[in-house]
């Protein structure tokens, strides 16, 4: 039997390393889930909606290498967007095939017609509609080499007649190269760099994704100059450690007073691997290095002094030599101290609301980090689940901690965790999602159990939309649209053949979650934390002082004193420290 397209499409993504795809099959669809069906090397794992296969594929990227999925004609297709939009800005190198109507009916406004290319330019590094069993067969490796050099997301349209139509030779490679190119600043440059540092005494390191793999590089830099460690959201769990005698905490939204002075108290800041999205947070008078293997970066967030291309492990391990090791550590043990004492802060928050009446969600992160493996994979929603995991979850031995941390999406966590425990079936993998995230993609709690992928998902179910609703707190508006009425988790958990339980008392956070990591498949905890818990940023604008005033006594002239009380009493800690 001749090679279809189809066919040859299978044989490129198992050579280029995929081991599964996510999909829901269907009309256009169907000539490949027939070439997989026949081939075997792959997996199909059926999801019940495609953004959730889009994150799932994203996470097997992020965490093997590469990962692929796929969406049917127009609809089908559309649902992928948000996911590769995600995929794409992580960085993380991702096959989409989109697959469309018959070749002799496009351009007519035909039933499930879309513009493949229009419709996934914004959210690609390659994107290309294949009408010819030629152009298909070049698109197919093209798109892998885009997407593992790029680091990000290819997409090739394909019409279902040409998924079907005979593969013909083509000159093109039927393999792709994954290249591993040392990048480092020229040898000027690096004399430069070494100057600028060796001139400065007070030195700061923020630390970002990219020191990924130069974790020890950059624990070695900091110690040869002293230097508190501070650190993205994206990469706090490499530096986020007991055993880290430097780190410092992290600065922005969900960051802590320490990591905010540091990097404006400091002589130098030096920038290492990070696209650090909150230019308000940065700091303006200070001495400032870039340093990213994407040179587009440099200087689009901060008033950088000093940039320069290259990875981060490379170029540390040539710095280093030319570096003079500074021997005051006063600016380390001051930074140091206030990190330790903000940590104290945190802990005794934990303590004191262990014994409350009301959930509270830092006490339930805080049993997590707790109790969780040394190598645990953390997927977390975007939203106040982001708040709790930011300030309880440590790095430890070998743990991992993602989420839509470029994009900013809700329902992330769950459908991430999919691509993780599939990934690593041998890690304990854990979801930390918000009650209005959960809810978006529900229905694929379905494609856990049918897979029986051994996930642990932990529900912090506060009965809003927790993040929205503290914005509009400081913005000076009423809440107003964030309340959730949600179904019984647990209950639906249950009904998908999922092991499942509810929490509503303190004394039975510690336990349950210890009965669901310890069970052997799915497992979900529906705990109703307090909805009243607030998160303080580390740098706390007077317009946000007046905004949360103003609408807290909106709240009271409108006969809503009792919610205002409850807030107070939420958060008479963090209260204390803003005002």
């Amino acid at each position: 039997m001749a090679k279809t397209i189809a066919d040859l499409l299978v044989e490129n993504l198992v050579n280029a390393g995929v081991k599964r795809l996510y999909a829901v099959t269907g009309d256009s669809l169907n000539p490949i889930n027939d070439a997989v069906r026949l081939d075997g090397r792959l997996e199909w794992i059926h999801v019940r909606h495609e953004e959730a296969g889009a994150y799932a594929a994203s996470m097997d990227a992020e965490l093997d290498g590469i990962g692929c999925c796929m969406g049917s004609s127009g609809p089908g297709h559309v649902h992928l967007i948000n996911g590769l939009y995600d995929a794409n800005k992580s960085g993380n190198p991702v096959i989409a095939i989109a697959t469309t109507i018959n070749t002799d009916k496009m351009g007519l406004d035909n039933f499930q017609e879309t513009n493949v290319v229009k419709l996934f330019d914004d959210c690609s590094k390659y994107c290309v509609m294949a009408s010819t069993p030629q152009q298909a067969a070049q698109a197919f490796q093209t798109a892998i080499q885009h997407a593992i050099e790029k680091k990000g997301v290819a997409v090739v349209g394909l019409p279902g007649d040409v998924s079907e139509a005979n593969a013909e030779e083509i000159t093109t490679s039927h393999i792709n190269y994954f290249t591993k190119s040392k990048l480092i600043p020229r040898n000027e440059d690096l004399n430069t760099l070494a100057q600028v540092i060796n001139s400065h005494d007070k030195v700061m390191l923020f630390c970002g994704y990219g020191c990924k793999d130069a974790q020890e590089e950059a624990m070695q830099l900091s110690k040869k100059l002293n230097a508190p460690m501070g650190y993205s959201f994206r990469g706090k769990i490499f530096f986020d450690k007991i055993s880290n005698p430097y780190a410092i905490g992290l600065n922005g939204l969900l960051g802590s007073k320490s990591g905010f002075k540091a990097m404006h108290e400091a002589d130098l800041v030096i920038l290492l691997g990070t696209d650090f999205p909150y230019t308000a947070f940065l700091p303006e008078k200070n001495t400032i290095i870039q340093i990213d293997r994407k040179p587009e970066r440099i200087g689009r967030r901060a008033k950088v002094d000093y940039g320069y291309a290259g990875s981060i492990k490379d170029t540390i391990e040539v710095l280093m030599p030319l570096l003079e090791p500074k021997s005051d550590d006063a600016f380390l043990k001051t930074m140091r101290k206030l990190h330790d004492e903000q940590e104290d802060t945190y802990a005794s928050y934990v303590e004191e609301k262990s014994k409350d009446k009301f959930i509270h969600p830092e006490f339930v992160a805080s049993v997590i980090d707790d109790i969780a493996s040394e190598d645990a994979i953390f997927t977390v929603d975007t939203g106040m689940s982001a708040v709790w995991a930011a300030r309880y979850i440590k790095g430890k031995h070998n743990r991992y901690l993602t989420g839509s941390f470029n994009h900013g999406s809700m329902a992330n966590a769950m459908p991430m965790a999919i691509g993780a425990g599939l990934s690593k079936p041998d890690r304990q993998i854990i979801a930390l999602c918000g009650d209005g995230g959960i809810s978006m993609l529900l229905g694929d709690l379905m494609t856990i159990s049918q897979y029986n992928i051994p996930v642990k998902i932990i529900i912090f179910n506060n009965r809003s939309l927790g993040m929205v609703k503290l914005e509009m707190q400081v913005a000076g508006y009423p809440e107003w649209q964030t309340e959730m009425k949600n179904p019984d988790f647990a209950k639906v958990a249950e009904a998908m053949d999922i092991k499942a339980w509810n929490v509503d008392a303190c004394e039975n956070v510690r336990t349950t979650i210890q009965q669901a990591l310890a069970h052997d498949g799915p497992a979900l905890v529906n705990i109703f934390t307090d909805p009243d818990a607030l998160a303080m940023p580390p740098k706390v604008e007077f317009d946000q002082v007046k905004g949360f005033a103003t609408t807290m006594g909106k709240l009271m002239l409108n006969g809503q004193t009792a919610d205002v009380i409850d807030t107070a009493k939420s958060n008479m800690k963090y209260l204390k420290e803003l005002f």
